[in-house]
């Protein structure tokens, strides 16, 4: 009679052919990611690096002498620029000027897109509009709209007998510029905030609600008990992915005001794309750049751990 086989050989007999098959598994599953991964190391991993290494460097356009190591001194020279700072206020403000009224106008759109309203399919096609329209469009389209002599805010301002719309110019105005940039900014936005915040709405169950009215709770005791607890999460992601997309723009503001009057609405990105294609200093250039990636990799750190120790409270 046969011994029965022992435990040793029952696991290599059983496990054996998993193993052997587990690297020919992995090798297709690279070989399937190797097309979408290449891009990105060619065209995002590729490029940082390289404007990493150019920061450390005293690189101009037009120069015949090969480019030299400085070391630190670009970042040097950035901490003591007074215009540097100047744009990164500037950024600041815009990015929270946008950020915020950009959420509180695509909460209360998303929630009246999700109630059972008649031609609402009408009503989410047409939001999304702004979304579909590249940045130089809404750029161009806008500074029309804002135009001081044919444009239709200053035309139905005249019409509404306001004093004071005759031929003023809301883009090159100390004290209208960044404003009428931020109003752009919250329009062109929006659309994306709602869309991301109407699904979120659309996973809340129904029943929650319904449970809520027959105790007697009214809409905003509902909206506060049942709808932003299962939105909460969503809207914190979408509002951190804003700030920083807000905060690196750059098509929006060059195409409307390029960064004037007088430097009201220059953006860190558009002072850093003024110092490299307009003045030549690559190296300098790259050096905001590099401050810039790390400004925001500093406030998305602080974003995951509020994330990650939230999920541990709970």
């Amino acid at each position: 009679m046969a011994a029965a086989p022992t435990a040793v050989a029952r696991r290599s007999t059983t496990a054996g052919p998993g193993r052997a098959g587990r690297p020919r598994r992995d090798h297709g599953v690279w070989f399937l990611v190797l097309p979408a991964l290449l891009p990105i190391l060619g065209l995002s991993v590729g490029p940082l690096l390289y404007g990493i290494g150019l920061s450390f460097t005293d690189a101009q356009s037009g120069r015949t002498r090969a480019t030299g190591f400085v070391g630190l001194l670009n970042f040097s020279d950035l901490l003591h620029d007074s215009l540097f700072w100047d744009s990164f206020r500037i950024g600041l403000i815009w990015a929270f000027g946008v950020t915020v009224p950009q959420f509180l106008l695509a909460l209360g759109l998303a929630l009246l897109l999700n109630l059972d309203l008649r031609l609402r399919w009408l009503a989410r096609a047409l939001a999304i509009i702004p979304w579909a329209m590249p940045e130089v469009v809404v750029g161009i389209m806008w500074r029309l709209v804002y135009h001081p002599d044919a444009g239709v805010l200053n035309e139905t301002l005249r019409g509404l007998g306001l004093s004071g719309a005759e031929g003023r110019d809301w883009l090159s105005g100390l004290a209208t510029a960044l404003p009428a940039v931020l109003v752009v900014g919250v329009w062109a936005g929006m659309p994306q905030t709602t869309v991301t915040l109407l699904a979120g709405l659309q996973n809340v169950p129904p029943e929650l609600h319904e449970a809520a009215a027959l105790d007697g709770a009214g809409a905003w005791r509902r909206f506060r008990t049942v709808t932003w607890p299962a939105l909460k999460p969503v809207a914190l992601a979408v509002t951190a992915l804003n700030f920083i997309w807000n905060f690196n723009s750059f098509a929006l503001v060059f195409v409307l005001t390029d960064g004037g009057p007088g430097g009201r609405t220059r953006l860190p990105m558009l002072f850093a794309y003024e110092e490299a294609f307009r003045y030549g200093q690559f190296g300098y250039a790259a050096a905001m750049g590099l401050a810039m990636v790390a400004v925001i990799s500093v406030l998305l750190a602080f974003y995951l751990a509020g994330r990650l120790k939230g999920d541990e409270d709970r």
